[in-house]
């Protein structure tokens, strides 16, 4: 029976006159993760944030729950300070919601902002490979039209 030629000794060898340069790959990976710890900082403080702005508006509820459930003397006292419940509710959801939106804000911006380094940082990297590797390739063309001519 036919035996199948071991064909990988041939692709070890065709590989290895194919120089690779890891560099850039690993300098892409450090790029990228150096861009998720960045935003991962900027997730963070955000979260932090927004969870500080939640407490302090359950306390702000729950003080005023105390006086809404404070015995009063006059039913229609029972009225007001349900009203005034209300309205200070009302009041405190506002800030709180554009505390909210503040951090949303700041979310987006140092989002935007890290990004667009980010954008600026590959394209100088990219440029500088595509140099790296046109120099390659025409050492390796001289080199090989060289070696050519002298044989």
């Amino acid at each position: 029976m036919a035996k199948a030629p071991d064909f990988a000794k041939t692709f070890q060898d065709m590989m290895a006159n194919f120089p690779v340069d890891t560099s850039s790959m690993q300098d892409a990976v450090k790029s990228q993760t150096a861009l998720a710890e960045k935003l991962a900082k900027v997730s963070l403080t955000a979260a932090e944030r927004s969870t500080e702005i939640s407490a302090q508006w359950a306390k702000d509820t729950i003080a005023r729950m105390g006086e809404l459930t404070a015995t009063k003397e006059e039913p229609s006292d029972y009225a007001k300070a349900m009203t005034d419940f209300a309205s200070a509710s009302a009041e405190v959801a506002a800030e709180h919601m554009a505390s909210f939106a503040e951090v949303a804000k700041k979310v987006q911006m140092d989002t935007v902002d890290l990004m667009l380094t980010a954008g600026k940082d590959m394209a100088s990297e990219t440029q500088k490979a595509a140099e790296k590797a046109t120099r390659d390739t025409q050492a390796a063309v001289k080199k090989a039209t060289t070696a050519a001519a002298s044989k």
